[in-house]
């Protein structure tokens, strides 16, 4: 299916494209990887009058540590974080969820950027980066602002940034000595969007649990965070009985979407399997970075 007409324009740097979003807000879409842009154009699904090609602001891809955070820029491509010494050592939860997203071709041309701007709920990113309390940096005309994960989710492929403004990097804190990650999904196909989605990361200090962080995606229309999973695992040491409560306390208030790959019933058995699992291979792997 043919594109619908639209104008395009390809900004030499970030104040061209703030200037052209400030001018158009609703009325222009960013298009970054395109991967889903593209297709949501050719369904008629989105008809911005202008298309803003940022592929060229190559300031905008870059990684950094400083201060306990990982800055990548928003069009750091997904095969890049993924190949990326920095992420694997500063960030493991990300570079386990990294592979998991579509096909090597996808990543190819999939933004880090451009998934989590999406925020498609069955999405790898949105999980991880509400897991780890990520910080989403937007800029306008007018500035800087820092949005944290909890509120960068503000509905199904919505989020809290305004129509003015460009997400320019998104920020992730470095996981501490002695944390372990998992990333699990059950998808029909590999590539194929999660039906559940689990982001697991667990500190050990001593073999005791000293910080928590479970995240599911696929369950709602936006990720979910499993806080009282979390509260339950702090403080004790790992376990199988204490990880089999942990998995009835993240699903106990779940209320899963239904569609064709599976009942709300299933979703929620899904994701207590995948709790059970993900928090016995977060300790192992914790063990196994000690």
């Amino acid at each position: 299916m043919k594109l619908p007409y639209l104008e395009y324009a390809a900004p030499a740097d970030v104040t061209e494209a703030l200037g052209l979003l400030g001018e158009l807000q609703d009325e222009a879409s960013v298009l970054a990887g395109g991967q889903s842009l593209i297709p949501l154009l050719a369904l008629r699904l989105a008809r911005p009058a202008l298309l803003i090609d940022i592929n060229g602001l190559r300031e905008l891809s870059r990684l950094s540590l400083t201060d306990g955070w990982l800055a990548i820029g928003a069009m750091t491509r997904e095969y890049v974080a993924e190949e990326s010494l920095a992420v694997a050592e500063s960030v493991p939860l990300l570079a386990a969820a990294l592979p998991l997203i579509g096909h090597e071709a996808i990543r190819s041309r999939g933004t880090i950027g451009g998934s989590l701007a999406h925020a498609d709920p069955a999405a790898e990113l949105p999980a991880v980066a509400l897991a780890l309390d990520a910080e989403f940096v937007v800029r306008s005309r007018d500035g800087d602002r820092i949005i944290p994960a909890v509120e960068w989710f503000d509905g199904y492929l919505a989020t809290s940034r305004r129509p003015d403004e460009l997400l320019v990097e998104v920020r992730f804190p470095t996981a501490r000595p002695g944390t372990g990650v998992a990333f699990l999904e059950v998808a029909r196909r590999h590539g194929d969007f999660a039906i559940v989605g689990l982001a697991a990361s667990l500190t050990l200090t001593g073999g005791q649990i000293t910080d928590a962080r479970l995240a599911f995606a696929g369950v709602s229309d936006i990720p979910v965070r499993a806080a009282e999973a979390e509260n339950l695992l702090v403080g004790e040491r790992p376990s199988r009985n204490l990880f089999e409560e942990a998995a009835v306390r993240a699903t106990a208030r779940l209320n899963p979407p239904a569609d064709l790959h599976g009942s709300a019933e299933y979703r929620k058995k899904v994701a207590a399997t995948l709790v059970r699992r993900g928090l016995q291979a977060a300790a192992d792997n914790a063990d196994e970075r000690s």
